[in-house]
Formats: structure tokens, C-alpha cells, sequence
């Protein structure tokens, strides 16, 4: 994912929450939409993935951790059949890490997204 797209993380809220908490040695990152200065990146679900991704990974990093950290996610979709295309760029930003997942299809997202991915980062026993 080293892009130009890593260059514009954003994660700015669209709601009344808190995009990342530390719970212990815990870290949950809400929900991420493919978000850049304000705005979901051109390209469908896959270039939305991989900027909800690099927001992932930066909100985690503002913390000290990394996607390596995680250990769950929750993948929403809002069209089923977009499920090959999410994997692929799932594993893409993973690498080798493969955390607990659940992905769902939903009626709709904020902002009309065709994805969003919420997360969970196990920091303890460093």
C-alpha cells in the first residue's frame, strides 16, 4: 500500500464517537471509511479498503502499535458480491497477519461507502 494514497490518511469522525480507545492493553478502532482530507477516495471498494485501511494503520501507529497488532476486524460491505474484491485487498494489507474476522453485508454506510472496517489491537505483554 505504499502509495500515494498513505499520504492522505485522515480520521476525522463522521459521528459523535471516538476513532480510536485504549481499553488495558487493548486498542479498538471504530469504524473506518475510505476517507481522505475529508472526502472517500475515487475507485469503489477496493481504493476505499485500502484508504480505510491506511487509516487503520495510522490511528493504530498515533498509539504505538500496527496492523500486526490486530487481532480482530469487522468488515462491512455494502454489497455482498464485493466479497472476492475486499478479500483481496484485506490480504494486501495484512501480509501475513490473518486476525479474526467477520464480514457482513449491510443496507447502507455513512457517506454512501461501499466498505468500512472497524478493528482490535492486542498491545499487552510488549
Amino acid at each position: 500500500m505504499a502509495d500515494e494514497e498513505e499520504d492522505r490518511v485522515t480520521s476525522e469522525p463522521v459521528g459523535p464517537y471516538t476513532p480510536i480507545v485504549r481499553a488495558g492493553d487493548w486498542l479498538v478502532v471504530s469504524g473506518q471509511l475510505g476517507l481522505a482530507e475529508g472526502d472517500l477516495v475515487r475507485g469503489g471498494v477496493r481504493a476505499e479498503l485500502r484508504q480505510a485501511l491506511a487509516n487503520v494503520r495510522a490511528l493504530l501507529e498515533s498509539e504505538g502499535a500496527s496492523l500486526a497488532d490486530v487481532v480482530k476486524t469487522t468488515v462491512f460491505l455494502r454489497h455482498i458480491d464485493d466479497y472476492a474484491a475486499m478479500n483481496e485487498v484485506y490480504v494486501e494489507g495484512f501480509g501475513d497477519n490473518r486476525p479474526a474476522r467477520a464480514a457482513v453485508a449491510v443496507a447502507a454506510l455513512p457517506l454512501g461507502a461501499f466498505v468500512e472496517v472497524e478493528a482490535w489491537a492486542f498491545v499487552g505483554g510488549r
